[in-house]
């Protein structure tokens, strides 16, 4: 039997200290069932802290009222991790933003390796932003300084 990991591993969080894309799942608040969006905004705080920020009007913030346990599953540093842990809420706006964020901090219960036997990820997803690319930018640049403050 595996070791139960419960801390982010020295390459995982140094992959999670830039933007990245993660996808984060919840509980359904109406129906109970497992529900999943992708996700930009987030870095590791420290080895046991991912640190999250979501629009206020978001589902995921209405989930995570009723039930706080998520997973969040980062594709990079050569494998699919399983980050599960207990989501609490950090701050209900963010300062210096133009829109209203929600900051969540999700505290790393277990961290494994869901890569299937045999392989590894050469190459980590990426994304590009569909808007204005110096707009994106600016507000990236917002968001991850309020979320570093709060």
């Amino acid at each position: 039997m595996a070791e139960t990991i419960t801390a982010l591993s020295e390459q995982l969080f140094d992959a999670l200290q830039k933007e990245s894309f993660a996808l984060l799942s919840t509980i359904d608040h109406e129906t109970g069932a497992p529900a999943m969006n992708a996700i930009s905004w987030l870095y590791a705080k420290d080895e046991k802290t991912i640190r999250f920020a979501v629009d206020q009007r978001s589902r995921i913030g209405t989930n995570l009222k009723k039930q706080p346990l998520v997973n969040l599953t980062f594709i990079g540093a050569g494998s699919v991790h399983a980050v599960y842990g207990t989501a609490r809420l950090v701050a209900e706006a963010l300062d210096g933003v133009p829109f209203k964020l929600a900051c969540y901090d999700i505290d790393i219960s277990a961290v494994r390796d869901a890569m299937f036997y045999g392989a590894s990820i050469s190459v980590a997803p990426e994304y590009e932003k569909t808007y204005d690319k110096r707009a994106a930018e600016k507000l990236d640049t917002q968001v991850f300084d309020a979320m570093k403050k709060a």
